[in-house]
């Protein structure tokens, strides 16, 4: 089963915009994952934070963009909303951010925490993306 792009826009709480923003680093991200894995000299030396950045450069795009729909929506006077959508995304990028995070310092080794504890803010969203959706239904 495919899941529309409005459905997605719903479920998920996020723009098309930053949809895209994740998209483009993601396959930024890919890339860079690709010749690290495959012992490219330039990537080798650097470590996991290079690999990473693209993740974290959309995090703050994303985060960015989510103050300015914020700060427009209240100067409509749509106070309720705006507020509900800044929770919204602000919990979502602060979980998928630790994740990235965790994962960073896992794979570097310089964190001695467990797999399991690392994907704890995902299984997280994932509650919350669950809650969200039969919220809306």
């Amino acid at each position: 089963m495919i899941f529309s792009l409005n459905e997605l826009v719903h479920w998920l709480g996020l723009t098309i915009f930053e949809i895209w923003i994740n998209l483009i680093s993601l396959t930024i991200f890919t890339v860079l994952l690709a010749l690290k894995l495959d012992n490219n000299y330039f990537l080798d030396s650097t470590g996991w934070w290079i690999v990473f950045s693209p993740l974290f450069v959309a995090d703050a795009l994303n985060t960015y963009f989510c103050a300015i729909i914020f700060i427009r929506m209240r100067m409509e006077g749509m106070i309720r909303d705006a507020t509900l959508r800044v929770l919204w995304s602000l919990i979502s990028l602060l979980l998928i951010f630790v994740f990235k995070y965790l994962l960073c310092k896992k794979l570097s080794g310089q964190s001695p925490l467990e797999y399991s504890e690392v994907l704890s803010p995902i299984f997280i969203l994932l509650q919350l993306i669950a809650f969200r959706a039969c919220q809306i239904h």
